[in-house]
Parts: structure tokens; sequence; C-alpha cells
């Protein structure tokens, strides 16, 4: 819990000095090289060498994000002397929320047992999105454990329309004797 606090912290940082400068998509880019990095367990073992001196740590990272923002470069030095680097995807994560939501667009994980075809999800981005009255995203999972429906995570809500939920309901309901 304390590292998606700490993710979100500077996220939120980064956000504000993106949205000073006007440079939203380019921090949002350089986010997603920098949590790159944590996809090459080799790389990620030589920055958190304790024996490897910082000056190595740094010109390695200034090789391999050459093309990013000098502010982002930094940030990633911040990571690695603070042993932080396994955040990165967490803080780019959270930039993407806190940008979609400076956008008016809200992300909606959706889980289904079956994979949705392009126009199921355009009609359910349309759905979710008239809900919360927003532009939405689908971030679309399967469970094959789901017998069928959907659950969908949308702006801190939960909506359950599986059908195991319906089938415990409605047992819910025979069980207390009351029928609608």
């Amino acid at each position: 819990m304390a590292r998606r606090s700490y993710a979100r912290r500077y996220s939120r940082a980064v956000f504000s000095i993106a949205l000073e400068r006007n440079e939203l998509d380019r921090w949002q880019s350089d986010l997603r090289k920098i949590a790159s990095l944590g996809e090459d367990a080799t790389f990620v073992a030589l920055l958190e060498n304790p024996k490897v001196h910082f000056e190595d740590k740094a010109r390695l990272l200034s090789e391999r994000l050459d093309d990013i923002n000098p502010l982002a470069l930094n940030l990633a030095y911040l990571l690695v002397t603070r042993g932080r680097l396994d955040m990165a995807g967490d803080i780019a994560d959270e930039y993407q929320r806190l940008l979609d939501s400076y956008r008016g667009i809200e992300q909606a994980e959706v889980i289904t047992a079956i994979p949705l075809d392009d126009e199921d999800r355009q009609r359910l981005e349309e759905y979710l999105g008239a809900l919360v009255d927003k532009k939405v995203v689908l971030k679309p999972k399967v469970d094959s454990s789901l017998v069928g429906g959907i659950i969908a995570r949308i702006g801190g809500k939960l909506l359950d329309g599986s059908t195991h939920s319906k089938l415990m309901a409605l047992k819910n309901e025979l069980a207390s004797g009351e029928v609608r």
C-alpha cells in the first residue's frame, strides 16, 4: 500500500511539472521508457548492485534513456538512488490515470468470460460512458471462470453484471422467501 501512495505522490509531482511546461504527452512517453527499464532483470540487478558506483549507474541510465527529457532522467536517477526503480511502472500508470482524468477520459477495467469483439466493445464504452458522463476507454480482461455477463470497475465503482452474482442474488431471494 505504501508503494502505491509513493507512486501516486511521484506521479502527481510529475503531472504538475508536465502541465506547467505543456509537455503532457512527452512525459507520458518518457515515463513509459523509464518503466520499460524494469523489464530487463539483468539491467535492474546492475542498477541495484551496491558495489556499482552511482556515476556508473547514471552513465548507464543516460545511455539507455538518451532521448528523454532531462527532468525525467533526473526522476530515473532519483528512483535508482532510492532503490525504487521497480515503482516506475506504477508511476507511469498513475500518471496515465491523471492524464486521462485531465482530458475527461475514464479507464474501465472490464472482465468478461470471452473476448469482446469491436462492436461489443464500442457499445460497452458508450454505455459505461453514459453512466459516468465521461468518455470511457476499456481495459478488457478475459476470465474463463466467469460463467457469463461482465464485471466492470470504473471510477472507483464496481458494476457486477456477472451470471454468478445474478444467480447468488436469486438464491438469496429464494432462501429468504421473498419473491418480487
